[in-house]
């Protein structure tokens, strides 16, 4: 008799989601569940608003030119509800039909909201390429931009803007003395270097009032209030980049989710009492950075799936504490790393294109990417 091989549905097939997929796809029945008709990565804001093209080569990749996925079974649509008794969860098509899947291990990796850049709203490859064209052609007719926000997301974008496009002015704006505070103070004092010498000018101790029901899902061009106190300000375009993230979590029972709507999850990935329920990425509460989105623990997680199949050991994701890696992301010069001791490592632009994206990041992570379509970056504004 045929071996029956363990049904794992993978919910959400964002970065996280996907690498896990790789993983689990020779060992197990895989369906992967998408909004998107393809990994559409939440990475690198100021690459995806400067320069859409560079950024959509590396960091839109259809489902089909990832070779270690043709076995997974990818389901376009949003998950709208799970049924954990049943082992079941249903799912709202991108046809309009509803359809049940079932499983034997359900991997959660719904990831957050954060901006109009990261939505779980269902799209196909049109609407993504007119996303893209439409936040990075706002950009480009506008002479003055307002960058709000403290994070990583924030400075990459005012970053890029500026060394895009010289003759704008750009002003970042974020609460506190210092922004990235996340991270090790020395990555702040090199990136405000950089962001020194591209023309940023920056406003220390600024925090935004966000309007009623804004939820910062778009570049407007309202004046920017401050509840610290400061004047009003006016820009051309605003760009909200202020972290507020919501977990995609509002198909799961209350019973998975921790007080801020995240879930709830183990040392091992496991939500507690499921024992077949794990969660992975930005939506699972492993630490207050919800770090294993950023620390590659989808091996980690294929390994602990298998094992809870086979009764093997599992093992605990030990996150680090503090934000790491780069900041700035892809620039002319090439690529500054971050350790998470605040030093940094750089790769010049040749390694990055010849050794860093071909052989680490293609090869090594995604095991083969196929060649790209050369009609997607037709139907993106440059």
């Amino acid at each position: 008799m045929p071996v029956t091989r363990p049904r794992v549905v993978i919910a959400g097939l964002g970065d996280s989601g996907v690498l896990t997929a790789i993983r689990l796809a020779k060992h197990a029945d895989v369906a992967g569940i998408s909004v998107k008709p393809a990994l559409v990565s939440g990475q690198e804001l100021g690459l995806r608003l400067s320069r859409p093209r560079d950024w959509a080569r590396d960091y839109w990749l259809p489902f089909d030119r990832l070779p270690r996925l043709d076995t997974v079974r990818t389901v376009h649509g949003a998950v709208s509800g799970v049924d954990l008794d049943a082992r079941a969860v249903t799912v709202a098509g991108a046809d309009g039909a509803a359809r049940t899947e079932p499983y034997d291990a359900l991997i959660i990796a719904t990831g957050v909201s954060n901006g109009f850049w990261r939505r779980p709203t269902t799209q196909s490859a049109g609407d993504v390429a007119a996303e893209l064209t439409a936040a990075h052609s706002r950009l480009a007719s506008a002479q003055s931009v307002l960058v709000v926000g403290g994070g990583a997301a924030a400075v990459s974008s005012a970053a890029h803007i500026a060394r895009t496009w010289p003759g704008k002015r750009v002003d970042l704006y974020f609460p506190g003395p210092r922004p990235l505070r996340e991270h090790h103070p020395r990555v702040w004092n090199t990136v405000q270097r950089r962001l020194t010498a591209a023309g940023v000018v920056l406003h220390a101790e600024h925090r935004a009032l966000v309007p009623d029901g804004f939820g910062c899902d778009h570049i407007t061009d309202d004046p920017v209030r401050w509840s610290t106190g400061q004047d009003p300000v006016s820009a051309d375009a605003v760009l909200w980049a202020i972290g507020r993230v919501r977990p995609n979590t509002d198909w799961l029972p209350a019973e998975l989710l921790d007080d801020d709507g995240f879930v709830r999850v183990l040392p091992d990935l496991r939500v507690p009492g499921h024992p077949g329920v794990f969660a992975i990425g930005d939506v699972a509460a492993t630490d207050p950075l919800r770090s294993s989105a950023r620390n590659r623990a989808d091996g980690l997680l294929a390994h602990n799936v298998r094992a809870a199949f086979t009764g093997g050991a599992l093992r605990n994701y030990r996150p680090p504490g503090r934000r790491w890696g780069s900041v700035l992301g892809m620039q002319p010069e090439g690529l500054e790393v971050f350790a998470p001791s605040g030093h940094a490592f750089r790769f010049p632009a040749w390694s990055v294109e010849r050794v860093l994206f071909p052989w680490i990041v293609r090869r090594g992570i995604y095991r083969g990417v196929r060649p790209n379509d050369p009609l997607k970056a037709a139907r993106i504004g440059s």
